[in-house]
């Protein structure tokens, strides 16, 4: 059996590693296993499962980049059944990758989730130059989760891997099919615009715009409920502006959810403002459940496949998205048809996990 290094800061419900969870529940774990280093002693969100899959955790806390890779190169060091290691914390995987080279790791696998860095000044833009340089000179194996992911990290989408951030199509297959309705089960007087935001609660996800969004909503007498799926760091801050916004009979935080494709199915539009992304795992469960989706222009254009889902908005003009959002319908689709496609594209997790898993035992026999 070969067990394979992730490398990740914590195992939560966010894209980068629920898109790893979910290739991890369809691998043949006789095969492959999955072992996880991990940056914080805070428990994550998907310890548990990983556990009860056969994989292990490891905890490594470091004051700062060079005292973590020095601890990941000794961890390494004593752990000699890894011979591949896989990271998956963008710039950061420098540090990583180094740590695995000075360890005499053979297979180093540097895997790209997003489009762009947050952070900004001269030297977060150094410190941007130098990664992508030790990504580009470290990695035995470069993967990306789409061709702008790629061009961030490694300069090129050639000589790149493109590994979709697939799901489970046949499970929403199922749940299209089910018209199980999830939002009453939350709010039983349920009534108007139903809207829904999924992602983290942090700057990135520009939560405040979707609340701006809220309150232009509710001074124009429109009717509507907004749901926002996640945790997350500016969770208090977002409470306090729906407070201040005075919208706590329309928007409601639910935290981490186990249903997050019933109440997918369940709503009229997502929204996803976002200041940037890779390629968000939940727009393909979006498109896949049928959702129509308002999203930012930042966002790669290569997240809309093709089923007239995807609505692409400046964030600098507001009144864009409400006018979208005063005339949604419910769109009736042949879903089927749609999981078909996304099928054909790459974006079934079950062959993703088998391509994945030849990957890796390629590299066993080098």
């Amino acid at each position: 059996m070969i067990r394979v290094l992730h490398i990740v800061g914590k195992m939560d419900r966010a894209g980068a590693e629920t898109m790893l969870i979910n290739l991890y529940r369809n691998i043949d774990r006789t095969q492959v296993q999955f072992d996880f280093i991990t940056f914080t002693l805070q428990k994550g969100d998907y310890d548990d499962e990983i556990l009860a899959l056969g994989g292990k955790i490891y905890p490594i806390i470091a004051n700062n980049s060079i005292d973590r890779m020095l601890k990941l190169t000794n961890f390494l060091k004593q752990h000699s059944e890894y011979q591949i290691v896989h990271a998956h914390m963008l710039l950061n995987n420098a540090f990583h990758l180094l740590a695995a080279k000075r360890a005499g790791i053979q297979h180093r696998i540097s895997h790209s989730h997003s489009t762009s860095n947050s952070k900004s000044g001269l030297v977060a833009k150094l410190y941007e130059k130098f990664s992508i340089y030790l990504n580009k000179k470290l990695s035995t194996k470069k993967i990306a989760c789409g061709k702008e992911a790629a061009e961030y990290l490694f300069n090129t989408s050639e000589d790149v891997w493109l590994l979709n951030n697939a799901i489970d199509l046949q499970l929403y297959n199922e749940i299209s099919l089910s018209n199980k309705n999830s939002w009453k089960a939350v709010k039983s007087d349920l009534q108007g615009l139903k809207i829904i935001q999924v992602g983290r609660l942090n700057e990135v996800k520009n939560h405040d715009f979707s609340l701006e969004i809220a309150r232009k909503l509710k001074e124009l007498d429109v009717n509507f409920t907004f749901f926002i799926v996640g945790q997350g760091p500016l969770e208090d801050s977002i409470r306090k502006n729906i407070q201040n916004y005075c919208l706590e009979e329309n928007v409601f935080l639910l935290g981490v959810r186990n249903d997050v494709p019933n109440l997918m199915a369940g709503a009229d539009v997502m929204l996803m403002p976002s200041l940037h992304e890779g390629f968000p795992v939940v727009l393909v469960e979006s498109q896949a459940i049928g959702l129509k989706s308002i999203i930012s222009s930042n966002i790669s254009k290569e997240v809309d496949l093709g089923f007239n889902l995807i609505d692409f908005k400046e964030l600098n003009n507001i009144d864009a998205w409400i006018e979208d959002l005063k005339t949604i319908k419910k769109l009736h689709l042949n879903l089927s048809q749609n999981i078909e496609i996304l099928s054909m594209y790459g974006f079934d997790i079950k062959s993703n996990a088998i391509e994945l898993q030849n990957l890796y035992k390629s590299m066993e026999k080098i």
